[in-house]
């Protein structure tokens, strides 16, 4: 797991786009992401997706660029909150679904 986060940190200093996860196939390992990466890896995303600078998302929540950075960096503790109010000011809106496991 701790190799899947390092490059998707890498991506996400990068600004290379962090592709969706593809169907899973039998005999396939399901790695499960932590809420807080899935709206970080979505935050990202959205960003390259609108055009949006780091910059232009800290005016946008009223903040400095050191907090968008924290934003975007997953092994930072970020507030859910947060993260739903700034992908909602790029036009997103975070829907959470909960179901039984299969074990």
């Amino acid at each position: 797991m701790d190799g899947l986060l390092a490059g998707i940190a890498e991506h996400i200093d990068c600004r290379i786009p962090i592709p969706e996860p593809s169907a899973h196939e039998s005999g396939e390992i399901i790695i499960v992401l932590p809420i807080l990466t899935c709206l970080k890896i979505t935050l990202h995303n959205a960003m390259i997706q609108t055009g949006t600078r780091k910059i232009d998302l800290a005016r946008k929540l009223n903040q400095k660029g050191p907090q968008v950075d924290r934003l975007l960096d997953i092994t930072h503790a970020s507030k859910v909150e947060t993260l739903e109010q700034a992908l909602f000011l790029l036009g997103y809106e975070v829907f959470v679904s909960v179901k039984k496991s299969k074990k």
